[in-house]
């Protein structure tokens, strides 16, 4: 029984980067024998442990063969006689067949280490093409790596498999699951751009698919492409390290000019509804988490208006933070204000300029929160008011509240 340290965590090292999970490979070991050592199993599909101590993932070693379509198509072999030669053979990319000996020396069938010098994504093998999780871990791997460029065979393998029809087999949870890690890479708008190369994008995200090539107006976007901006946006929000929720938001905020009608393009009116439409049917066919698509709804709805909040009145204000349920959820709030900074700031030659309107709102949600709210209702139940009546009451002190602090007026 031999073990090794293999995939990411190699790769990682050999980059100078930070390891933050090991996996290990056993090759020669049975379960019985890994059960015995204390080791504690966990694989459903085949045969993974963690280590007593340590708590990392050790997995036999192991082939597989292709048995039917999508994730779930395949059946493992993990067997004493299985090779680590074998088992790096099965896996993704050339950067993560790498495996290195309890003595350090590292074995490297594939020539993986010469592909990081160069900073080239590879397959490893034809067995690739198999698994169509694959198409999307080397679009995430590109988000990551930034400066690695594609295989050429590897990209044509790639759409080979989209036109197979392997993509339309991708298990919701799976997808969402790799498109997630994809957003919090350093550069997102990378896996957008393999997915889009390869014609993944349009299997698995054709309401963002459709946004390139849909004009917008110049003068508020001087990058005029829809899907260009988008990939903006996202980019804006990895650099200012926002977290997942945002991200979706961004990826999704302008779904709806992707179906604008032609004659009133590139105007795109009512945008903001259809997005919220779109998003919806996005969300229940990934099963995006509530937390994600609740927020991403809010920005959708609502990023025209926090955009043009400047020329609102403190009675507009309260309204717009009501409909944004900032009172209830103050924290959200924040962070759909940083969605809609990330699309403003996301457009050609625009980056570095302010957002003057999130330090406003966040100050008039300040002013409007300070309203002892039970207090008024009290008073209001005194006076015979219930329900709407009382909600109204609340909204008008608020209003006044908003309107002192801003010296503004109380529009109406």
């Amino acid at each position: 029984m031999r073990t090794f340290r293999v995939g990411g965590a190699v790769r990682d090292a050999l980059l100078g980067l930070p390891v933050h999970d090991e996996d290990w490979v056993v090759v020669g070991a049975t379960p019985d024998e890994m059960i015995d050592a204390g080791y504690l199993p966990v694989g459903k599909d085949f045969p993974v442990f963690l280590h007593p101590d340590t708590r990392e993932e050790y997995a036999l070693a192991r082939t597989e063969r292709k048995t039917g379509r999508g994730y779930h198509g395949f059946a493992f072999h993990a067997a004493p006689d299985v090779t680590l030669d074998q088992d790096l053979a099965r896996r993704d990319l050339t950067i993560n067949a790498i495996a290195q000996a309890e003595d350090g020396a590292l074995i490297d069938p594939h020539g993986g280490q010469q592909d990081l010098r160069a900073k080239v994504l590879r397959h490893v093998t034809e067995a690739f093409r198999e698994d169509p999780v694959r198409i999307l871990r080397v679009a995430r791997f590109a988000a990551r790596f930034s400066d690695f460029s594609l295989a050429p065979e590897t990209l044509e393998l790639m759409r080979a498999m989209v036109k197979e029809g392997e993509a339309d087999h991708l298990v919701p949870e799976r997808v969402w699951q790799e498109l997630a890690r994809g957003l919090m890479e350093h550069k997102p708008s990378r896996m957008f751009e393999m997915l889009r190369a390869c014609g993944a994008l349009e299997r698995i995200l054709p309401e963002v698919e459709r946004l390139w090539g849909v004009p917008q107006r110049a003068e508020y976007h001087p990058e005029v492409d829809t899907g260009v901006h988008n990939m903006m946006v996202l980019d804006m929000s990895a650099r200012l390290q926002a977290p997942l929720p945002v991200r979706f938001a961004c990826l999704t905020h302008d779904l709806g000019k992707g179906t604008t009608p032609e004659d009133i393009l590139p105007k795109h009116i009512g945008h903001e509804q259809r997005s919220a439409a779109l998003l919806k049917t996005v969300s229940n066919r990934l099963r995006v988490p509530n937390e994600c698509r609740e927020l991403a709804d809010v920005v959708a709805r609502e990023h025209g208006n926090i955009h043009r909040s400047e020329e609102f009145g403190a009675g507009a204000l309260v309204r717009l933070l009501e409909r944004c349920d900032a009172f209830r959820k103050p924290q959200r709030f924040e962070l759909v204000l940083l969605a809609c900074e990330c699309d403003a700031r996301g457009r050609l030659g625009l980056e570095e300029r302010p957002y003057p309107q999130k330090d406003r709102l966040l100050a008039a949600l300040g002013a409007a929160r300070s309203v002892d709210t039970a207090a008024i209702a009290e008073q209001a139940r005194e006076r015979g008011l219930a329900g709407d009546q009382i909600g109204a009451q609340i909204q008008k002190a608020r209003t006044e509240a908003v309107a002192a602090h801003s010296g503004g007026h109380v529009d109406p």
